[in-house]
């Protein structure tokens, strides 16, 4: 068997562990630049605010619900992330990490039994620690596949008669009932276009689905969805990925809040861009044998001139100091950069990425003092807050950066954020 643990409206969940008066109220959380709307709580969900929506748009229903709004804090939702991970391990010894709010955890052979019984309150109690150390609400799925584990998590978090406890246990006795009632633009891994056509076959549901012909849907559906029948059926075609696959490329870009002429600003963004892109290279253990670096105008602005354009550079040698990968992208930007422009958006892409060890050492280059000069670097910007050590070219201008009006402390990394409890 197989669960499903997923949060429920992680973000806005995030946002009101540290402020309790959130609780009950409609939350959004706005994109970069304060945009769109990324996240949302049930109850801003209930007032029929999309995914999607442009802020602006919904200015006035803001207003007049007294809808709480957010800038996106990455840094504090990542770092709840990695605390719910970590408390999902105490309840089995293999999770595969599928993205920031869910995990795919191996319930077989836990000590309570197999029973759906047993199965139920495992679930209800990794429910209750979840939200007793974290502080995030979560919902549980437990199926023969992870296929069946989305659909129970579905059921948990959906589903009146099963919302409150939070739980579902889709055993091979409930397989086909649940499957018959169950809508095939809701099965994961079904998108638009191919659910359009599998109800064109007379398969609305996912029980229909799996009755198809193999043959058709492996013709229409690719192996993916031969191997997401098999899985419905209750034929576990997919493993736990218990080790994440090695990126082939890192890429850090952002717009900016208003358009850019000047280079100087679109040369901080960059060295920005590179450094970070250094940093998680670091963090990996990897180098990088490749750069891009890209440019581009606003296409929306259609009265305005457009350009864009991307030069890549080879490295002389794979690395993930933060010098050689300024240097090598600012170098890129000056083959690119044309004046006359109001640019909208800047950003960096490693590739060629290869494990550190494997690197080719250059017989005249000080790269162990260049990894200890990084090492050093990390620890202090680590102890003292992001780039406070820092490649000079980065500079200290606010121009481009991210417009987040409404952003919230880092409560769990920065000790200058943490909440002060007063007796």
């Amino acid at each position: 068997m197989m669960a499903l643990v997923d949060c429920n409206n992680f973000y806005a969940s995030c946002e009101r562990v540290f402020d309790p008066l959130l609780e009950g109220q409609p939350i959004v959380v706005l994109s970069n630049n304060d945009g769109c709307v990324i996240a949302r709580s049930q109850e801003a969900k209930d007032l029929g605010i999309k995914m999607g929506t442009p802020a602006f748009e919904i200015r006035e229903l803001i207003e007049q619900q007294g809808v709480q709004v957010f800038s996106s804090n990455y840094t504090l939702y990542g770092d709840m992330s990695a605390r719910v991970m970590e408390t999902l391990r105490q309840f089995s010894p293999h999770v595969e990490v599928y993205s920031i709010d869910e995990a795919f955890l191996d319930a077989d052979g836990l000590p309570g039994g197999s029973e759906p019984d047993a199965l139920l309150r495992w679930g209800q109690e990794l429910r209750a620690t979840v939200r007793r150390h974290v502080g995030i609400p979560v919902g549980v799925g437990i199926g023969p596949t992870k296929a069946l584990a989305k659909v129970a998590n579905h059921i948990a978090k959906k589903h009146p008669q099963h919302k409150k406890v939070g739980v579902f246990v889709l055993d091979g006795h409930k397989r086909e009932e649940i499957l018959q009632n169950f809508p095939i633009g809701d099965v994961w891994g079904i998108g638009r276009k191919h659910a359009e056509r599998l109800m064109q076959q007379g398969a609305s549901t996912a029980l229909a689905f799996t009755q198809l012909p193999e043959s058709w849907v492996k013709q229409h559906m690719s192996v993916v969805g031969q191997r997401l029948q098999r899985e419905l059926r209750g034929q576990s075609c997919l493993s736990l990925e218990l080790v994440a696959q090695a990126k082939q490329n890192i890429c850090t870009s952002r717009s900016f809040p208003d358009m850019l002429e000047d280079v100087e600003l679109i040369r901080e963004a960059v060295s920005t861009h590179a450094s970070r892109c250094a940093f998680k290279l670091r963090r990996e253990g990897s180098c990088a044998g490749a750069l891009t670096v890209f440019v581009h105008t606003n296409r929306f602005k259609e009265n305005e001139p457009q350009y864009a354009n991307a030069q890549t550079l080879l490295l002389p040698q794979a690395s993930a100091d933060s010098r050689v990968l300024v240097r090598a992208a600012l170098r890129g930007l000056d083959m690119i950069y044309k004046k006359g422009y109001r640019y909208k958006k800047a950003g960096v892409i490693v590739s060629k990425i290869v494990p550190r060890l494997q690197v080719q050492q250059d017989l005249f280059a000080s790269s162990e003092e260049n990894s200890r000069l990084m090492k050093v670097m990390d620890s202090l910007n680590s102890r003292y807050g992001q780039e406070k050590v820092r490649v000079a070219s980065l500079g200290y201008a606010k121009d481009w950066r991210l417009r987040r009006e409404k952003l919230s402390p880092c409560y769990t990394t920065s000790l200058a954020e943490v909440l002060l409890v007063r007796g």
